[in-house]
């Protein structure tokens, strides 16, 4: 079954309902060549995923990069694509020390253009302030977007990591609607179920992309024995359906009613694959919670 699609909004951004994130391209154990690269994008495809996550800073300000020499090798692959990327994180380097947030409007704009100088793209379809900033000026992010999508440069904008007060802040100035905000999420990491996170996507009726959906690998490499169980859960419940443990877990995420996009972080070729086939069946509710309560290591109350 071919990986569907879902619009962020209502008349907003279709991505495919799992993208891949390109966040460890460099660190893959067959190299980063083009033609690495290039089996990557082209697999995705195959599957219907046609959604990349970026940002500027990942690979040490170098996966995009990477990726748009990549996409050189076959051109026709932009015009089939979507493109994710995100700014305002900056790391110390030879022209300061600390790490800090940077959403000014000469950073935001100065890291669009680099993006897409690096990705070979004309535009960004959607742009994602990375870590909400202490002294983020929401008006002049305003005035930011509207100028970047006019220009073309940026179709769409959203936010990552925002808690509900600061997404709604930043709407509140903006006269666009943000389309998601991309967030940790996963059986050991639940928070946005409870914090208010997902209650407000449902309420303005957009999607949430979710980053470290299987804990950064720890969901099928367990070490502790919270991660043991959830996988022992996951595993009993894939062979009632056939499937893979991965795939109930991204079934897990699918059944959340604020249509979650979960981000791949894999390198993998067959994961990506495997995840590919997440798609055909529903979880029942007692098994969705059946994971949950693994997660948490604790019923509901």
């Amino acid at each position: 079954m071919t990986v569907p699609s879902v619009s962020l909004t209502k008349d907003g951004l279709k991505l495919s309902r799992l993208v891949y994130g390109v966040w460890r391209l460099h660190e893959d154990k067959e190299g980063s060549s083009p033609q690495t690269i290039l089996r990557k994008i082209e697999t995705c495809l195959e599957l219907g995923i046609d959604s990349f996550d970026h940002a500027d800073i990942y690979g040490d300000f170098g996966n995009e990069a990477l990726f748009g020499k990549a996409l050189e090798t076959k051109k026709e692959l932009k015009s089939k694509i979507k493109v994710i990327t995100k700014c305002g994180i900056q790391i110390p380097g030879n022209t300061f020390h600390t790490k800090h947030y940077n959403t000014s409007s000469s950073h935001i704009t100065h890291s669009v253009e680099n993006s897409l100088k690096h990705l070979g793209l004309d535009k960004i379809d959607l742009l994602l302030i990375h870590r909400p900033d202490p002294l983020m000026d929401a008006e002049e992010i305003s005035r930011t977007f509207l100028k970047l999508k006019k220009e073309g440069k940026v179709d769409y904008f959203g936010v990552s990591n925002f808690t509900v007060s600061q997404f709604r802040m930043l709407q509140s100035k903006i006269d666009i609607p943000l389309v998601t905000n991309q967030v940790e999420f996963n059986p050991f990491h639940v928070e946005p179920l409870f914090d208010g996170t997902f209650d407000l996507a449902q309420e303005l009726g957009f999607s949430s992309m979710v980053w470290s959906p299987t804990a950064g690998g720890a969901v099928f490499s367990p070490k502790e024995e919270k991660q043991k169980i959830v996988l022992s859960v996951l595993t009993e419940i894939a062979n009632k359906y056939e499937k893979t443990a991965d795939q109930i877990l991204y079934s897990w995420f699918f059944t959340h009613p604020s249509r979650l996009i979960p981000v791949l972080g894999t390198n993998d070729l067959n994961r990506i694959r495997s995840a590919g086939g997440s798609f055909g069946f529903h979880l029942t509710k007692e098994e969705w919670f059946r994971v949950l309560e693994a997660g948490m290591g604790k019923p509901v109350s």
